[in-house]
């Protein structure tokens, strides 16, 4: 079980790390063009402002998932660190609150999502649900990596910061 929840983990990184490299990489290629545009030719890309906008929440998303994955999202470590074998039990009630918190926005997200679906953006005619898509799965993404660090906290090899992330 342990080996599919880090495969499941390993995943989700990959893919985290695949959607920062590439909306980075996007993002910079496109305010680069346009600035020189506007310089060179006294012109820009009229898409260039839209394109960014929509992949910025997709950038954000992944480092938020990427933060929670590495105990470095929010955390207060000052009470764990001093409860000894309660440690564990605090942690884990604090990872399933934080689950229930995400699957709560997660429910949240969809109406909203289906709403959005029928707005479209007004150069590109993107529709509005693929920027709270990456809200809504955002949010399972960090359900999913909360609940694979459980095992850690109970063989005691989590940081301090897992279950605190909120």
């Amino acid at each position: 079980m342990n080996s599919l929840l880090r495969a499941v983990d390993a995943v989700i990184a990959w893919w985290c790390h695949a959607v920062l490299y590439v909306t980075m990489s996007v993002v910079f290629v496109i305010l680069s063009v346009n600035v020189v545009l506007r310089y060179v030719a006294g012109t820009s890309l009229a898409w260039a402002s839209e394109l960014p906008e929509l992949m910025f929440p997709w950038m954000i998303m992944a480092g938020v998932v990427l933060a929670a994955q590495h105990g470095s999202h929010i955390a207060v470590v000052l009470l764990t660190q001093r409860l000894g074998a309660a440690r564990r039990w605090v942690l884990t009630a604090g990872a399933l609150v934080v689950v229930a918190l995400y699957l709560g926005l997660s429910w949240a997200a969809w109406p909203v999502f289906e709403i959005a679906a029928d707005e479209l953006t007004p150069i590109m005619q993107v529709p509005g649900s693929v920027s709270v898509g990456c809200l809504l799965l955002g949010f399972v993404m960090l359900t999913i990596v909360t609940l694979c660090r459980l095992p850690q906290i109970w063989s005691g090899q989590a940081h301090d910061e897992i279950g605190a992330d909120a």
